[in-house]
């Protein structure tokens, strides 16, 4: 596994300077917990990771610089906070996630998938967790395809420590019952803090939202050769 490289200046959109002003979702204030969380459990990176990151990899993907449409698709909200085991936000860390289009199908050279490429739909998007451990993103509701459920990528990295990927599926997804990696859980708990129900958005532009909020277990430091 590689080692996670910061990624460098996201650019600004409408959509992220308002992002603050909604107040990402409503997650605000520190909760602490008596005993510790439930970790995210952790799950393949995946072989449709970008070869290339895109030059437009903001958190808004259903937006492509330099085009005038927009993605295919439900659009979708996805946000959430990134906390310790303990509860404590943690703020500075980089998430990214990647995803098919609303077609089915990566933006990626070797997904040899017949469903179309979608030009307006970025397929990759990345942001830093802000003060409150909070993040956001604005993509498109993902789409089952065959063999695995529907489902969002997440790498996230911590300075110091090797980068964690996971992934997020969507509450009542008939296909949820048969993904080889859903079921290769077999705690349940663990099993349900990576299925999201998705609602009514509140923020104008979207469809749906959804929150997914990632605790990060005690991951040993580690240190270059």
């Amino acid at each position: 596994m590689q080692r996670y490289r910061s990624p460098s200046p996201l650019p600004r959109r409408a959509f992220l300077r308002t992002s603050a002003a909604v107040g990402l979702l409503g997650l605000t204030g520190v909760r602490f917990a008596q005993a510790e969380l439930q970790a995210t459990p952790a799950q393949m990176q995946g072989p449709f990771y970008p070869l290339t990151l895109p030059l437009d990899r903001d958190n808004d993907l259903v937006t492509v610089a330099g085009r005038s449409g927009t993605a295919f698709g439900t659009i979708t909200d996805v946000a959430g906070r990134v906390t310790d085991a303990d509860g404590r936000p943690m703020a500075g860390v980089a998430v990214e996630i990647w995803q098919v289009n609303g077609h089915g199908r990566y933006h990626h050279p070797h997904d040899e998938s017949s469903a179309p490429v979608d030009p307006n739909f970025q397929g990759y998007g990345q942001t830093v967790t802000d003060a409150q451990g909070a993040y956001r993103f604005r993509t498109v509701k993902p789409v089952a395809y065959p063999g695995r459920a529907p489902h969002i990528h997440f790498g996230l990295g911590v300075p110091g420590q090797a980068p964690f990927y996971t992934q997020m599926y969507l509450a009542g997804a008939p296909e949820n019952a048969s993904d080889f990696l859903l079921r290769a859980l077999r705690d349940r708990r663990a099993r349900d803090s990576l299925v999201v129900a998705l609602t009514p958005s509140p923020h104008a532009g979207s469809a749906l939202a959804g929150r997914f909020d990632i605790v990060l277990g005690r991951t040993p430091v580690t240190r270059e050769p």
